[in-house]
């Protein structure tokens, strides 16, 4: 499988507290800086469709 570099947001600070994304070959994979061994592995399509559910509010009920 070919990774790419692990990216986390402009908008997070220099700690260990923030979600990373990279690409493997189709697939996205993402972590949390602080649990590097722990990776979750999902298409593109299925990432797009929660972040969009995330921003239009879907998941309000659950905070």
């Amino acid at each position: 499988m070919t990774y790419t570099e692990w990216q986390k947001s402009s908008f997070s600070g220099s700690g260990n507290d923030c979600v990373e994304v990279r690409k493997a070959d189709s697939l996205v994979e993402l972590r949390e800086s602080d649990e590097g061994h722990t990776i979750l592995r999902t298409t593109p399509t299925a990432l797009a469709a929660l972040l969009h559910g995330i921003k239009a509010g879907e998941f309000d009920h659950h905070a």
